[in-house]
């Protein structure tokens, strides 16, 4: 079991890593809006660079927010059934859900997502708006790593379920607005 935990824990880490580069890019995104705002409103410039900046900062903050979301029970679930259960049979849902839905779905979204950004790459892929940003692979390669952390989010679900199963640990009930903020 004490391997278990090390793995329970280690996977843990990784998740919560992916907050925090996604709440990282939140603060970049906000202030990147600023400039735009303020460049827009009191210098009357645009930059399309810095626009696209927005778009990519969002997607990492989307991707990257997942595996965050799913470590701390974020995500929607059907929660009328879901806090009315025990631990256990919670523990079981989680541990068959992961291996069915997020695991397979993480698997098929980082094989597209894998050739999507490796065809970005080959074909030298830019913004097709001037003043845009180039590279567009480097964008497009965060959703297969996203796939891959979402994954071993997934994974860490399925070793915290089986630390909850043999009773070492319990599902918290969540009280509000909670997270890296």
């Amino acid at each position: 079991m004490r391997w278990i935990i090390k793995l329970d824990e280690g996977l843990s880490w990784l998740s919560i890593f992916c907050g925090w580069v996604a709440c990282a890019a939140m603060i970049l995104m906000a202030g990147n809006v600023f400039f735009d705002v303020v460049a827009r409103y009191v210098f009357s410039d645009v930059s399309i660079g810095m626009q696209e900046m927005e778009w990519h900062l969002y997607s990492v903050v989307f991707l990257l927010g997942i595996p965050y979301a799913l470590r701390t029970d974020g995500h929607v679930r059907v929660d009328v059934l879901y806090t009315r259960w025990s631990d256990k049979t919670k523990a079981w849902i989680n541990f068959i859900g992961a291996f069915i839905f997020i695991i397979p779905f993480s698997y098929l979204i980082w094989n597209y997502g894998y050739e999507f950004a490796v065809e970005s790459y080959s074909m030298g892929e830019g913004s097709g708006d001037p003043g845009g940003l180039p590279h567009r692979w480097i964008i497009k390669s965060v959703i297969p790593i996203s796939a891959v952390f979402t994954a071993i989010a997934g994974l860490n679900m399925a070793t915290h379920a089986l630390r909850v199963m043999s009773g070492e640990k319990t599902y918290e009930a969540k009280h509000g607005a909670e997270g890296l903020a």
